[in-house]
């Protein structure tokens, strides 16, 4: 029963997409079929395939070892933090970025991430019959996060039009970073972490295809690549042409990193302490009210066509509606426990795990619309701002396709 539940959640999302389209004749449903076989058949893969299991366990073992050797650095400053039995969230979770933002920066400046990224949105263009630069795109933000890849892709985001601009602003709410995949394999099952990624890219194709559909010329369908000019390259290149020095760039890449670590504690502390203000306040009207069980209400149809039981639906609801109103790191601090003591079974592990294996939140719509507002015209900065309610609904569908697609081949 909870496995056709969970069948028919996949197509009730769909429909969404189609009922919320800006243009529902203008979708294309042979691309959105094939896209949705890929996705169905690379979450089965990687799931329930020894190789595609070996594969993720291989990258989640990547992603660890990264930390560890992190910790190396940390424990050289920090030595009391480190080796304890049990570290804070602080040291064990954010300070590894320290480490991990400059390594894939290093991999960018020497030229081999962007050659990747460029292979395989190239690939994934012409396997989803997407325009080329939406499927690089796709691709360029799962490895580089949501500003960083528009900030690499100035040029274009200049020269396509302002329906193209929002397409790629709804796509920016779906994305996470490789650089901080090894923070959240600290707290969530690696293995779902690793399928959600891809599935992640694949989704916000199909999403943003089906609310914000483009038919986009072949003369218009072209691709201005990282490194093909000093525009598209800001972080890597000086005022007069040339790469900028390496250790030069790596300090620059050093302190961003800590500035990322800041903002993320920074928005962890104060959500965390915000809602709990609202449970306060809520709570003198009544004690059952709280901000957990008013998003627990909203969100719980949504949770149930995940194929879970009444009881876990609403637990989940509620951790749907946190995640959207603060951000993946205060729902993952919350659950670790739970999840380390397999208080989940492994069906809720997994839709839990990949629903909140994004950036799709309240404040990264402000990240995305101040990106845009500093790279394009303030016309098309207006028509992003005006499309808030599609930019989040791109991000909630995304993050709902992804778990029921996961979801099933999980129990």
């Amino acid at each position: 029963m909870y496995l056709t539940v969970n069948v028919v959640g996949i197509i009730v999302f769909l429909a969404l997409g189609w009922l919320l389209s800006k243009d529902r004749k203008a979708i294309d449903w042979r691309a959105i079929g094939i896209m949705t076989f890929l996705n169905l058949f690379l979450a089965w893969f990687l799931t329930s395939f020894s190789v595609g299991r070996m594969l993720v366990e291989a990258a989640a073992a990547g992603f660890n070892a990264l930390v560890q050797v992190s910790y190396q650095g940390i424990a050289f400053a920090l030595p009391s933090m480190v080796n304890v039995k049990s570290m804070d969230f602080f040291v064990s979770v954010l300070l590894p970025i320290l480490m991990i933002v400059p390594l894939f920066d290093i991999l960018t400046y020497i030229g081999i991430l962007p050659w990747i990224i460029k292979w395989i949105g190239r690939g994934l263009s012409f396997i989803t019959r997407q325009p080329k630069f939406e499927s690089f795109f796709a691709v360029e933000m799962m490895f580089l996060g949501n500003t960083e890849a528009l900030a690499v892709s100035s040029l274009q985001l200049k020269q396509i039009s302002a329906k193209r601009d929002l397409t790629l602003a709804m796509m920016s709410m779906s994305c996470v970073t490789a650089s901080i995949i090894g923070s959240y394999t600290q707290m969530m099952p690696s293995q779902y972490i690793l399928t959600a990624v891809p599935v992640n890219v694949i989704n916000a194709l199909i999403v943003t295809a089906m609310l914000n559909p483009n038919k986009v010329a072949p003369e218009e369908d072209v691709i201005a690549t990282i490194g093909s000019s000093a525009q598209s390259e800001p972080e890597l290149v000086e005022a007069d042409g040339k790469k900028e020095p390496f250790f030069s760039f790596l300090g620059d890449s050093i302190l961003g990193a800590g500035r990322l670590i800041l903002i993320i504690a920074a928005n962890v502390i104060a959500f965390v302490a915000l809602a709990a203000l609202v449970d306060k306040c809520l709570g003198l009207i009544h004690p059952w009210l709280s901000l957990e069980h008013l998003l627990g209400i909203v969100m719980f149809p949504f949770a149930w066509l995940m194929g879970l039981n009444v009881h876990d639906a609403f637990q989940f609801a509620q951790y749907m509606g946190e995640k959207l109103v603060t951000n993946e790191f205060v729902v993952m601090g919350k659950v670790t426990g739970k999840i380390a003591t397999k208080a989940f079974n492994e069906h809720y592990r997994a839709v839990l795990t990949v629903f909140v294996t994004s950036f799709a939140n309240f404040s990264t719509i402000g990240m995305i619309i101040g990106c845009f507002k500093g790279i394009v015209t303030k016309e098309k900065t207006d028509l992003i701002s005006a499309n808030v309610v599609y930019l989040l609904l791109s991000g909630i569908l995304v993050s709902l396709l992804s778990a029921a697609m996961v979801g099933v081949f999980s129990w």
